[in-house]
């Protein structure tokens, strides 16, 4: 178990007893727990504020303001969840990997990784490369009480697409071409990520995290079949990894309607649904035995409140049924997202859902 979440006594803390704890873990709950994919930024005129002058991957590595961003939205819409703040590239950045996020870009790689020989750079990730994380979780997890904390990390899919294309892209050509041309050195990429990324998801249990999500953000490029045979195992081998621990573990990807059930199958206590597809029929696609989490369409926050609250029902009434449910958005909220229409979604959660 989570540091956080069972202390020496063995008896269930608070956090353990939390609403999104418990959604998580399919037990009934008095409200549907809510939190946010990038509710700890751009959003935010405090994060502005405490980021301004400061890059991206830098703000990661300093562990007071990292714990000040992560609490930032806490403390305004009273979300049932934190997320780590940090960048899916950070463990990457941290073996020394030359990469950096470029404002309106995203991450971008200086020598991008399309060769046997290049795979050298992909040395092994240690805890003391990375200890600005523990030091931040244990900030953190002083300060959020019962209130349950959410590392994560880039599956190996996603990682090795930004590795591969040197930076983000739109048709991934580089990443399937290798992955198509050369499976065994796909695979090996893969693996190696695995390593990388299971590495990462412990450092931030061990230090206090109560559960982790595995982001496949570009995932959903693939098939079915090519998603099984050449991502599946090392996303498996990720999940396998921190099984142990007993946290629960989300696994989330965007345009993934065709492989919710894979995702589940790969060893996820929790699916995350994007907004394409209603929770009734994502529960029919993910084998039982699954919450899912999810997934009102961001771009409705940026309509009327009447509006956001009808689409709020739907998904509601959608997850009627469900084993389990965390609500949360079907992608992360857009940098120019209203915070106070925010704040006013969790609480219109909160009160349609009060058992």
């Amino acid at each position: 178990m989570s540091a956080n979440d069972r202390p020496a006594t063995g008896q269930p803390t608070a956090t353990y007893e939390s609403a999104f704890l418990k959604a998580c873990r399919r037990e009934p709950v008095p409200h549907t727990p809510v939190w946010f994919m990038r509710q700890a930024g751009r959003s935010l005129p405090e994060y502005l504020k405490v980021r301004e002058g400061i890059p991206m991957l830098e703000s990661c590595m300093r562990p007071e303001l990292v714990a000040e961003i992560t609490l930032q939205p806490v403390r305004r819409h009273n979300v049932d969840a934190a997320i780590y703040f940090s960048d899916i590239v950070v463990p990457l950045k941290a073996i020394g990997i030359d990469l950096d996020i470029k404002p309106g870009v995203g991450p971008v790689v200086e020598k991008p990784i399309r060769t046997r020989a290049d795979l050298a750079q992909l040395r092994d990730l240690t805890p003391e490369d990375v200890s600005y994380v523990t030091e931040a979780i244990k900030l953190l997890t002083a300060e959020l009480g019962e209130t349950p904390l959410i590392g994560f990390a880039g599956a190996p899919f996603t990682l090795a697409s930004y590795l591969v294309e040197g930076g983000p892209s739109k048709n991934h050509e580089h990443t399937k071409a290798l992955m198509y041309g050369d499976p065994q050195l796909w695979a090996d990429l893969l693996d190696r990520l695995a390593e990388i990324t299971s590495t990462f998801l412990k450092v931030q249990i061990e230090a206090g995290a109560s559960a982790v999500q595995l982001f496949d953000s570009w995932v959903g490029a693939l098939a079915p079949v090519d998603y099984r045979r050449s991502v599946m195992p090392a996303s498996t081998k990720v999940f396998k990894a921190v099984e142990s621990y007993g946290v629960p573990r989300i696994h989330f990807g965007v345009g993934t309607g065709e492989l919710l059930g894979l995702m589940g199958e790969a060893g996820a206590d929790v699916v995350g649904v994007d907004w394409r597809v209603p929770l009734d029929e994502a529960a029919r696609r993910v084998s039982p035995g699954k919450a899912l989490q999810g997934n009102l369409d961001p771009a409705v926050l940026f309509s009327t409140t009447e509006a956001v609250e009808a689409k709020t029902r739907e998904v509601l009434d959608a997850a009627a049924g469900l084993e389990g449910h965390v609500f949360n958005l079907g992608h992360g909220v857009p940098p120019t997202t209203d915070p106070d229409a925010l704040t006013r979604l969790v609480e219109y959660v909160h009160t349609q859902t009060a058992r």
